[in-house]
């Protein structure tokens, strides 16, 4: 911090006596300075410190003055016990007046209602109000302010205590301090800060201690020792830093915390009051001699930067580490003055007052922003510059470098033999680093921690005002003291080139030929021996990398991303494509990769293209660089050739196929042009070439055709080219049987495939006259007669079958199989029958009993099996190899049919409540079934039916003795749930009828028909 005397005044009487300065304060606008001292109140121009105007009205000293923030007003007090209220074009409008002298006054900011306070009361006015409220206090009041928002009075007593009062002039909070009534407060001041998370009042008191108090009256940190006693106390505008003044003659700059900064200016006498300019950085200081002092304020910026970590000093006791890429930051409270900072790799060293920090980063981490102190040295050092390396810092005074370790032990000294002007750490191994010395006599050279020998690089003849090396350490770059930018070879010591209007120069580390440098509010960069491009910049350029340059602006460092297109563009021009690439790597836009990739395959650097074909993720002509590769990796090496097919991936199609044609590969370029359905460019191409090149154009057209939904087109160049099957295909498809037809009977009839398809096609369109004529043509019956069974024309089917016998399978068969599917089983049967498949036939028979028992319809079982019992005869009759087996099936099926057939009957008698059958019959009939079942029980006839019908029936016609063997068999039965009643009821009422039958229900032997035959035959 450097404070710089702007303006002083001396204020005299008219006898040119001292008058002592005991207030002063600023207008609003900064523009007034109004200044209390002697009897009168002095208006003064705050830029040049001319007196605008001395104000009368007062008759005794003036003590404190104070402006309304709305700047329509001000205000001052003095020892004759008066308040005179001035307006800002120094007209006195109102006076009042308090018991005792007026100590000290303030506006409230937000409502202009002004706070006077005398020896033993205070009163609030505002310009709303006629009369002054007044308060009385128990001690003499030394000083006053208000809180930003205008809520609350801070109070300072002559007996130590500070009061805090409500807009209306209640006590709300009374602050105790330690040994109050020793330490008379004599100035406190709100932080006009509102961004503050709470209200921060400090105090000045005669104990020579600065503290610092919350609203509540709790005070933060620990009392701050001034060692004098303090006299006035006021903030900068935005409350980062504290102005105090006081008996030592001096008038000292803190920070918010109360650590001291620096001094603003010395004096002869008590400094009794100070005044910060609102939103500026200048400071007025008046003194007991009548002194009147007007200091600007100038806060240098203390930093450091290590690649894309800079580290700077905020409000000059903290420091904080800024990643420039990811705009992260973390902030060091030193708690003291920083005055130099260095960074280097993990290490950074900040310098204070009294001692020397170095800390570390927690990790290895490259994203890591954490830091913890390593070592200290405290001692007090004096240096220009600062340096630190992985085990050293580096002091810089003048002509001399002190290399010291982090214990603070000199290990070794450099003298130069001019002041030094720039030193920067190149790097190196740990312990080994090395230094870029530029010095006031134009020497430059090269220092290493660890080596007392200075090496020099090279010699100018004008002062060094800034270096760097580049990234191999092949050429330097300086700016000397006339703003000239020169770049050196320091192999060969040799000038390659300089720029004028250079303050400061950096190399990118990311590509060795790439430096830029700024000046004269412009941005100058620089690929190898290119012309330079410029763009608008302000500041000062202090490191490039990639394609960001940092650049430190007034206090602030920012990173601006350079797209690097201009320099990539005038590699681009001298063909130096590899160099071009490197530049793009460093940050171009995609446009840029695209234009590089087509610029390079066109020049046939598959390497380079390949590579920027991959940054912009361009599948396709990767392929293209892929397939170039593989063939000459086979032994191809014509470059024309290669040259034609990356013409021809642009969509440079006449070029191609010049190049094509030059290198005598035709039809490379026929393929093209037919692939990209250029046909007529191919046409051209061609000319009165081969006519079988002219058919296959034909035919690609006409795929091109077909897939460009132009199928009519397509089949008539099928047709043309001679590809009918492509042809019948596409008519087929889109359903033009004329067009078919035509083309069928065009054909000849030795052309079966193309007639067959075309035959199918009409069949499939249901044209089947047309098919069978096509058929008919071809003379396949075969066929013909499939297609009359696929349409299920029977008739014309069968009227085939008898013109040509051999295919009756062909026919009857599906006929057969057409007839099931729609239920007409005794018909398929039939038909099966006709075909000759006797196994079929009796295959869907004994199907068809099956279903017919499964579903309950006995009445057609039985007919089933009849029919299946007339089936084995006639096969009987028809293949004497199998008559015995045929006549046993025969008497099987027989039995079956006569069974299922009655037992039709007793399931109807039994599932239905009425029937038509008379009990006789039921009688005979359940009694002939239990005779058929002795044998086995057929699957679906019920045992437990038939005993029920028979026990039921011989009760009821009086043969009871059956009826009772009846319900016995039933008893020993699963029955329905339904019978069961019954059984049992029966099983009971049976027992009380005699136990013989009727002699009308006997059996009866027919064979001698005088006896009754209980076993049904005669013995």
């Amino acid at each position: 911090m450097r404070a710089i005397l702007t303006w002083v005044d001396k204020v005299v009487d008219r006898d040119k006596i001292d008058q002592c300065v005991w207030d002063m304060c600023f207008s609003p606008d900064g523009n007034k300075l109004i200044v209390a001292a002697g009897n009168r109140v002095l208006v003064y121009d705050a830029n040049d410190g001319t007196m605008v105007q001395p104000l009368k009205g007062h008759k005794e000293t003036v003590y404190c003055v104070a402006y309304a923030k709305d700047g329509k007003r001000f205000a001052s007090g003095s020892a004759d016990k008066s308040v005179i209220i001035w307006t800002n074009k120094l007209e006195g409008i109102l006076k009042y007046t308090h018991n005792d002298a007026i100590q000290c006054m303030a506006y409230n900011p937000v409502n202009h209602q002004l706070a006077s306070c005398a020896v033993g009361d205070f009163g609030l006015w505002s310009p709303e109000q006629k009369s002054v409220s007044k308060h009385k206090v128990s001690s003499r009041i030394t000083c006053c302010s208000w809180t930003n928002d205008g809520q609350y009075l801070a109070l300072g007593l002559y007996n130590g205590l500070v009061s805090i009062r409500n807009k209306v002039g209640e006590e709300k909070v009374k602050v105790e301090r330690p040994q109050a009534t020793l330490a008379p407060i004599w100035s406190l001041s709100w932080n006009p800060n509102k961004d503050e998370p709470y209200d921060v009042l400090a105090v000045a008191d005669w104990a020579q201690r600065l503290s610092f108090y919350q609203l509540s009256g709790k005070q933060i940190g620990k009392d701050r020792a001034l060692g004098y006693d303090p006299t006035c106390l006021n903030w900068f505008s935005k409350g980062e830093y504290v102005v105090l003044g006081g008996a030592n003659k001096q008038c000292t700059l803190h920070t918010k915390e109360g650590v001291k900064l620096g001094i603003v200016g010395e004096q002869m006498s008590w400094v009794w009051c100070c005044a910060v300019k609102p939103d500026s950085n200048y400071v007025a200081v008046g003194c007991q001699d009548g002194t009147l002092a007007y200091y600007q304020l100038m806060f240098s910026t203390v930093h450091g930067l290590y690649k894309d970590r800079y580290a700077y000093r905020d409000n000059m006791t903290d420091v904080i580490i800024q990643h420039l890429i990811t705009d992260q930051k973390v902030r060091i409270k030193c708690r003291d003055l920083v005055k130099k900072i260095a960074i280097y790799r993990n290490r950074l060293a900040v310098q204070l007052p009294d001692r020397i920090v170095v800390y570390e980063l927690y990790s290895e981490d490259l994203a890591d922003m954490h830091y913890r102190v390593k070592e200290k040295i405290n001692k007090k050092f004096e240096c220009n510059l600062l340096v630190v390396c992985s085990s050293n810092i580096i002091l810089c005074q003048e002509k001399r470098l002190q290399c010291l370790s982090f214990q603070g032990v000199k290990e070794r000294e450099w003298i130069m033999e001019s002041l030094i002007r720039y030193i920067k750490v190149i790097g190196g191994p740990a312990s080994r680093e090395g230094l870029l010395v530029g010095l006031k006599n134009g020497q430059i050279l090269k220092i290493f921690a660890d080596n007392a020998f200075p090496m020099l690089l090279l010699k100018q003849n004008t002062s060094v005002r800034c270096l760097d090396l580049s990234c191999s350490r092949a050429k330097l770059a300086v700016v000397d003291e006339h703003n000239i930018c020169l770049v050196y070879d320091l192999a060969t010591k040799d000038l390659l080139f300089q720029e004028p209007n250079a303050n400061s120069v950096a190399w990118n580390t990311s590509y060795e030929d790439m430096l830029c440098f700024s000046g004269n509010g412009m941005l100058n960069i620089k690929a190898s021996n290119f012309p330079v491009h410029q763009q608008k910049l302000q500041g000062f350029v202090v490191g490039f990398t990639g394609s960001k340059i940092f650049c430190l602006h007034v206090y602030a460092m920012s990173s601006v991303d350079v797209p690097q297109s201009a320099p990539m563009y005038q590699y681009l021009e001298k063909k130096m494509f590899r160099d071009a690439y490197k530049v793009a790597c460093l940050g171009v836009t995609e446009g840029d990769w695209e234009v590089l990739a087509h610029e390079a395959l066109e020049s046939l650097d598959f390497d380079t293209a390949k590579k920027a074909f991959i940054r912009i993720r361009d599948l396709r002509y990767l392929e293209l660089i892929h397939g170039i590769e593989e063939r000459k990796k086979r032994g191809e090496t014509d470059n024309m050739v290669f040259l034609a097919d990356v013409h021809s991936y642009q969509g440079k199609f006449g070029e191609a196929a010049k190049l094509y044609k030059k290198a005598n590969h035709e039809q490379r370029a026929l393929n093209m042009y037919t692939d990209l359905r250029m046909f007529d460019y191919a046409k051209e191409f061609i000319g009165s070439g081969d006519p079988q090149d002219k058919k296959i154009l034909m035919s690609k057209q006409a795929d091109w055709a077909k897939s460009s939904n132009e199928p009519k087109a397509a089949a008539e160049m099928y047709i043309s080219a001679g590809e009918y099957s492509k042809a019948i295909d596409i008519i087929g498809d889109n359903g033009w049987p004329d067009m078919l037809m035509d083309l069928a009977r065009k054909l000849d009839k030795a052309d079966r495939e193309s007639l067959g398809q075309c035959a199918r096609h009409m069949a499939r369109l249901e044209q089947y006259g047309h098919a069978a004529e096509v058929y008919t043509k071809m003379g396949d019956m075969k066929s013909l007669i499939a297609m009359r069974v696929e349409a299920k024309h029977w008739d014309d089917a069968f009227t085939l079958v008898e013109k040509h016998p051999e295919y009756k399978e062909e026919v009857y068969v599906p006929y057969a199989q057409w007839l099931a599917e729609n239920d007409r089983f005794e018909e398929a049967q039939q038909a099966f029958h006709k075909a000759g498949l006797q196994a079929e036939a009796v295959k869907v028979l004994e199907q068809l009993t099956v279903n017919a028992v499964v579903e309950n319809r006995f009445d057609d079982a039985g007919y089933y099996f009849w029919k299946l019992a007339i089936q084995c005869l006639d096969i009987a009759r028809d293949e004497p190899k199998k008559h015995d087996e045929m006549m046993a099936k025969f008497q099987e099926f027989q039995t079956k049919a006569d069974t299922y057939y009655i037992y039709h009957t007793i399931y109807r008698h039994v599932i239905e409540p009425f029937t038509s059958v008379l009990p006789e019959g039921l009688f005979n009939m359940s009694r002939f079934l239990l005779h058929c079942m002795e044998e086995g029980t057929p699957r679906g006839v019920s045992k437990a039916s038939t005993l029920y019908t028979l026990a039921k029936q011989s009760k009821n016609l009086g043969a009871y003795k059956l009826a009772r063997h009846a319900f016995e068999a039933l008893q020993n039965l699963r029955i329905p749930s339904r019978f069961q009643d019954a059984v049992d009821l029966g099983s009971l009422s049976i027992r009380a009828k005699p136990f013989q039958d009727s002699e009308e229900l006997m059996s009866m032997c027919y064979q001698c028909p005088l006896v009754s035959d209980p076993a049904g035959c005669c013995q």
